[in-house]
């Protein structure tokens, strides 16, 4: 009998533990092309889902900024390539590109921003990539986002 009074709290406790998912993630890059993260996991059954990045590094933006951008991974290098030319003022982004599903702005060494976007512009069969839209850092600052069952 002992044993089944045991079980009982465990069973409600269980489920709670099971839906403990985090809508969000913290992400760094310092004086380097390299974000810390290199794949990220959205779980389906969050609404929203948080994006805090963070440059740990020295350098001004204007130097060595970084962002955080987010698109389907098929369109990344055309996104990167609209924005190129339009400065650090537009986070090196083409305005209202509706490729774009989420980005901070071009930050510094010691800055943080932060961004949220709705999970339902994920689609789980969909491949998305993170990037740096920095021009020339887009190669070598890349990693994967997809949207868990």
């Amino acid at each position: 009998m002992r044993f089944s009074y045991f079980l009982i709290p465990l069973a409600f406790a269980l489920p709670n533990l099971a839906s403990a998912n985090t809508c969000e993630v913290d992400v760094s890059a310092g004086d380097t092309w390299a974000y810390d993260t290199k794949a990220i996991s959205v779980p389906s059954d969050c609404e929203e889902f948080t994006v805090n990045f963070k440059h740990t590094g020295e350098m001004s933006k204007e130097g060595l900024g970084h962002n955080w951008v987010l698109s389907k991974t098929a369109d990344v290098n055309a996104v990167a390539q609209a924005g190129s030319t339009k400065g650090i003022e537009n986070n090196f982004l083409q305005q209202d590109d509706d490729r774009v599903i989420a980005y901070t702005p071009i930050i510094g060494g010691g800055e943080s921003a932060s961004t949220t976007f709705n999970v339902s512009a994920l689609d789980a069969s969909e491949n998305y990539t993170f990037f740096c839209s920095f021009p020339g850092h887009t190669f070598m600052m890349r990693g994967s986002l997809k949207l868990e069952d």
